[in-house]
């Protein structure tokens, strides 16, 4: 392919995909290539410079990811140390980005500049995972947009994207509460239209309560999360703990208390399935199940949520978590 064209560009940016999925610790190539006017070479003396950026929902922003002229090279932030140009060809952009982690999710930018001729292509990160709502022990709408992100991180998650909740929703993900996402939106998913959620009568869909006060407006989180590189495991322990015991119990095992993102990736990444009610370290108390049967979850595939019990009188089995180096 060339760039041809009497006034037109002399040089043509291209990304063979629109989408490329991984997965957390996974290694990706982002696809980018650059075609150049063969008679626009001849006085062509520029070097190449190619720029790689991440888009951020504020359009105004982009972060800056990796630069490449001639022999420089640099990597910004938190992806010195992992990304680097694929260079199969002379004429080929692509990034490599390894260990992937939940915040590399987005849309990348491809810029190659030639002189005073420039063009760019728009790449999509998609991770594979789950997004699970999340409120903290306070109760329900006690988070603002800040509190929200850290509360997602704590869980071993981040702030799901509106993408990756419609995604959930046409996986049949359905929850009553609104819920803050990346973009400072506050929506939630209904397939099952009722009255308490928007009405009988209205279309399953994901309900958008716009954009609210990031500060002083309350709401619940939809967190995601991805594949994980350790054991999440229900510990066999001959007597049921309080909370406090149980941390020590993960611990004593060479483990820690898992995290709710854990639970939500074993399930549905994994396919985990216990039915043995235990505590997790934000202090809640739930059950993983993939096969629905009478005395655990008689009718859907679900993470069951038990509350927020007493930690120093309610006994429960405990889930660990151990990371593997």
């Amino acid at each position: 392919m060339e760039a041809r064209a009497e006034n037109g560009p002399r040089l043509l940016v291209e990304a063979e995909q629109a989408k490329v999925f991984s997965h957390r610790g996974g290694n990706v190539t982002l696809p980018c290539k650059f075609y150049r006017d063969p008679t626009a070479l001849a006085s062509g003396t520029h070097k190449i410079r190619i720029k790689w950026t991440k888009l951020t929902s504020d359009y105004l922003k982009e972060v800056d990811v990796f630069v490449s002229m001639g022999y420089h090279k640099k990597t910004y932030g938190g992806y010195q140390g992992r990304v680097f140009l694929k260079g199969g060809s002379d004429n080929d952009a692509s990034l490599v980005i390894t260990e992937l982690t939940l915040e590399d999710y987005g849309r990348y930018k491809c810029e190659v500049i030639e002189g005073l001729e420039d063009d760019t292509a728009v790449v999509a990160l998609d991770l594979q995972g789950v997004v699970f709502p999340y409120f903290p022990r306070l109760g329900r709408y006690n988070l603002n947009f800040h509190e929200a992100q850290q509360a997602c991180l704590d869980q071993d998650a981040v702030i799901a994207s509106f993408d990756q909740l419609y995604d959930a929703w046409r996986s049949g993900l359905d929850w009553c509460n609104a819920g803050w996402l990346s973009d400072g939106s506050v929506q939630y998913p209904i397939t099952k239209p009722r009255e308490p959620c928007g009405g009988q009568n209205t279309v399953p869909g994901v309900r958008n309560y716009g954009f609210w006060d990031k500060d002083k407006s309350r709401y619940d989180v939809f967190c995601f999360t991805s594949n994980f590189n350790g054991r999440f495991y229900y510990l066999i322990h001959p007597t049921k703990l309080t909370y406090d015991e149980a941390v020590q119990a993960c611990l004593s095992d060479g483990a820690q208390i898992a995290k709710v993102g854990q639970i939500f990736a074993a399930w549905k990444l994994l396919g985990y399935d216990r039915c043995d009610a235990g505590w997790l370290a934000d202090g809640s108390v739930r059950y993983p199940i993939s096969r629905p049967r009478r005395r655990c979850s008689p009718t859907e595939a679900a993470v069951r949520f038990m509350g927020f019990p007493d930690k120093k009188h309610k006994l429960y089995g405990v889930y660990c978590f151990r990371a593997y180096n």
